[in-house]
């Protein structure tokens, strides 16, 4: 019995699952179930899906010896579970089995299937050659319960014009701020989707989502942001992104995509031997798209400002380059106050370094100005007094 029950089982990994949760929930409709052979051709040929730009087709061909075996024995009507890190998360009901072109695949989601592409590398072990399709269901609170917020939002605000904004904010800084308050001022509301790769050397995903909602509680008008999680699987590789970020705006109850200038995939590309641009890919989708100015600090402006009007060059500017804003807090560095806001550091870095000082509050008493007042602080306390610090002036 035990053997009969592992060929009715398919073990899918959480990229698959997630997806197939997306999916679902109907985030990225037309789409709403898994292709048939027949329409998975027409979508890699046309990339249209009823009417729709869709990159690729939407299929389930997991890899593995023992899911190829599940697969090769699987008969229409049949019903599998869905098993992920040794759990049951669902189960499908079989309509049709059929072979994959690995390569083609590959080279319709990346553009290439070159092994030493980064993202071509991390899929092709993760695929399949026999492709599944059928009615399913899988649990995943994640994309429900985001789902749901995002729409019982919409309609206390009653809000009209919903913009959506793509963020890793890994750290959030000023310009990313910056960014947020200027959608602001032309939408209703914005649903900011806080994006949580599966292969990620950068922040957890849990302090990221901490700093964000500590800003917009603090520093913005209440109910004017929600945050939600975005596990931006494989599927949004490539050129393919925008358009998938597109539809997911759009259904989840957005009518404006924001994406910054300097947006990797914002850039042209040639399909079909005709040069083409997201604004182009997304006609169909019925969404607004428009773009915010990326920031940089200047220090002839000494503010803010957009480096495609600043009158002065680029020497003059302070970038705000994640990668390097990173480097300091990885080593355990406040960065200045001008790349990003104190509150936030603070929170990263006791979270990061927990319990880094002996005697938190004699190293505060020694070194911070008080009230005269007994009180206990915590790490995220003195670093935000820390940087207060750094920023008197008198004696530099």
């Amino acid at each position: 019995m035990a053997s009969l029950r592992k060929n009715r089982q398919l073990y899918i990994d959480a990229e698959a699952l997630s997806t197939l949760a997306l999916v679902q929930e109907g985030l990225i409709s037309p789409v709403t179930k898994l292709m048939t052979k027949q329409e998975a051709m027409e979508v890699n040929e046309t990339k249209m899906y009823k009417g729709v730009p869709y990159p690729f087709a939407f299929i389930l061909s997991p890899s593995g010896k023992r899911n190829a075996e599940t697969l090769k024995k699987a008969k229409k009507g049949d019903t599998i579970e869905l098993v992920n890190e040794g759990r049951v998360v669902g189960e499908l009901i079989v309509d049709e089995t059929y072979e994959v072109d690995v390569n083609q695949r590959l080279h319709c989601i990346f553009g290439t299937s070159d092994p030493s592409h980064p993202g071509v590398k991390d899929t092709i072990k993760r695929l399949g050659e026999i492709a599944v399709c059928g009615d399913y269901r899988v649990e995943y609170p994640l994309i429900s319960s985001g789902l749901k917020k995002v729409k019982q939002t919409i309609e206390e605000q009653n809000a009209k014009n919903v913009a959506g904004f793509m963020l890793y904010a890994n750290p959030l800084n000023r310009s990313h701020e910056r960014m947020i308050r200027e959608i602001l001022d032309h939408a209703d509301m914005l649903v900011l989707f806080l994006l949580k790769p599966f292969n990620s050397n950068g922040l957890r995903y849990d302090i990221r989502y901490e700093a964000i909602n500590s800003f917009i509680e603090n520093f913005l008008p209440t109910n004017k942001v929600v945050v939600v999680p975005l596990e931006n699987s494989y599927i949004f590789a490539g050129y393919n992104e925008l358009v998938l970020d597109a539809l997911v705006a759009k259904n989840y109850g957005c009518n404006r995509l924001v994406i910054t200038k300097n947006h990797t995939r914002l850039g042209s590309f040639y399909d079909k031997n005709r040069l083409n641009s997201i604004f182009d890919n997304s006609k169909g989708i019925k969404m607004k798209i428009s773009t915010v100015d990326h920031y940089v600090y200047c220090n002839r402006c000494r503010t803010l400002v957009s480096s495609t009007t600043c009158p002065h060059g680029q020497h003059h500017h302070i970038h705000y380059h994640s990668a390097s804003i990173m480097k300091l807090i990885k080593a355990g560095m406040l960065p200045p106050s001008i790349l990003v806001r104190r509150e936030v550091s603070a929170s990263v870095l006791s979270t990061l370094f927990p319990e880094r000082f002996e005697n938190i509050q004699e190293l505060y008493d020694a070194l911070v100005p008080n009230e005269g007042l007994m009180e206990e602080h915590s790490e995220e306390d003195f670093y935000i007094k820390l940087m207060g610090l750094y920023q008197t002036s008198s004696l530099t």
